[in-house]
């Protein structure tokens, strides 16, 4: 690692305050393994679930929680899982990539190389995007539980700290 990452890292807030929303038809609050898996890692790392939603996967809706949210103060990163596909229904990327104002293409890449290793040519199929929405940072897993620990643990955990002060590092707002 280079010494101006590991500065960053050591320079990064402790905790960031994450909402979770999970697009799906079919999940209920008893069913929603993906998102479960993103509170315990993120509450492991020493972060804050501030807000957990489930959302139709439908454009206007999922649009409606993430301009919601966008807005919060306590909100410094929004992690959904499900809707990255290519199905009629999977809607979530559509959304997500009109808002951003600056893509983390590495992102998706990174999930679709560790994938790939796990499921082989399917890891095609997934259109896992992350970025920024002003000084948010918003991430899109797939609904697939093996996906979403994958996404979580290998990229977010480790990371979303660094990309949290990365956003702010050269703003006003400091939390």
């Amino acid at each position: 690692m280079s010494e101006s990452t590991e500065k960053h890292r050591k320079a990064s807030p402790e905790c960031i305050r994450v909402a979770i929303i999970t697009i799906s038809d079919t999940r209920t609050t008893e069913t929603d393994t993906g998102g479960n898996i993103i509170v315990d890692s993120m509450q492991r790392a020493g972060h804050e679930v501030v807000y957990r939603e489930i959302v139709t996967d439908d454009a206007p809706h999922i649009n409606e929680s993430l301009e919601r949210l966008l807005v919060e103060a306590n909100v410094d990163a929004i992690v959904t899982t499900g809707g990255t596909g290519i199905s009629a229904r999977d809607t979530t990327y559509e959304v997500v990539s009109r808002m951003l104002d600056k893509k983390l293409d590495g992102f998706g890449e990174l999930f679709r190389m560790l994938s790939y290793e796990e499921v082989g040519a399917a890891a095609m199929l997934s259109r896992a995007i992350a970025g920024a929405v002003g000084l948010k940072f918003v991430a899109c897993l797939p609904g697939s539980t093996n996906a979403v620990r994958l996404a979580t643990e290998k990229l977010l955990v480790p990371e979303i700290p660094h990309i949290v002060f990365e956003l702010r590092k050269h703003s006003r707002e400091t939390r």
